[in-house]
């Protein structure tokens, strides 16, 4: 079982943007098309906050909603979910199992294999390739 990262709000506010404390701490939203420049070489995408492994490239889609979109996670146990009745609305929210960092949210209107399309902020993720030529040059 991964250890769970807990860190107080100041210690949060002082290792993050303003945008990715306020999308990943206070359950915020990034603007949609603001995070278009991920490679589309082989890697996977980490927590911002903790750098946890949460999802692969090859699981990416264009979802043409403006956030990138994947239809599973690396590994079931890598998010988290809950109920998110904010906005007026009944909706799942994805975040990071290790930090609880918030990502995104999950909807059942994803392309196969899974059906589901992982709606996560830009700002929640990094990215780190793991293909050869990548890691070379």
């Amino acid at each position: 079982m991964t250890q769970k990262i807990t860190k107080t709000d100041a210690e949060w506010r002082a290792e993050l943007s303003d945008l990715a404390y306020r999308v990943t701490r206070k359950h915020g939203t990034e603007r949609p098309f603001t995070h278009d420049d991920f490679p589309k070489s082989a890697g996977i995408f980490k927590c911002t906050c903790c750098g946890a492994s949460l999802f692969d490239q090859a699981d990416k889609f264009d979802s043409g909603t403006g956030w990138p979109s994947f239809t599973r996670p690396v590994a079931d146990e890598a998010v988290g979910e809950r109920v998110d009745r904010s906005l007026f609305m009944k909706r799942t929210e994805v975040h990071c199992a290790r930090c609880a960092a918030h990502l995104g949210h999950v909807f059942p209107d994803g392309p196969p294999p899974t059906g589901l399309r992982y709606c996560i902020n830009g700002v929640a993720l990094t990215f780190e390739a793991t293909d050869a030529e990548a890691a070379s040059g």
